[in-house]
């Protein structure tokens, strides 16, 4: 008898230590910023992402920009003025992407687009799928 309340008691630890998460295990953040707005947004768009950054520190933390309607200009390099800026972000890993809908509607090409640029089908579906995936969503502007 005594042997088996041992093993119970036993057991009973081990399934309990199983369910207490794991302390050394670190979150990764996701976040999707959805750009639909004109220049006026674009520094605070940028602002946080550096400002998360600091925030998380060295904590995972997945980043992309989908630019669409008047936030495409962002990325198209004729018409952006943060281009210098815009491929730091991208060389540390932050994603930004072009709607493809919004491109057509305004006769942009990939050429038009700053070289470090991606594209989506569709940016309202693109933060949308994020979205369902999990990610935080932060949109530009006021």
């Amino acid at each position: 008898m005594r042997k088996a309340i041992l093993a119970a008691v036993g057991l009973a630890l081990v399934l309990a230590l199983a369910a207490v998460p794991q302390a050394t295990k670190t979150k990764r953040h996701r976040v999707v910023f959805e750009v639909n707005t004109g220049p006026d947004t674009w520094d605070q768009v940028m602002g946080n992402i550096e400002n998360m950054r600091k925030a998380f520190g060295s904590e995972p933390l997945d980043v992309e920009v989908v630019c669409f309607g008047k936030g495409l200009d962002l990325i198209v390099t004729a018409k952006t003025p943060a281009a210098e800026q815009l491929k730091t972000l991208s060389d540390t890993g932050v994603k930004l992407m072009a709607c493809q809908n919004s491109m057509r509607k305004h006769k942009v090409t990939t050429a038009d687009l700053l070289p470090f640029a991606g594209q989506v089908d569709s940016g309202a579906a693109e933060v949308v799928r994020k979205q369902e995936d999990g990610w935080s969503y932060l949109k530009s502007g006021e």
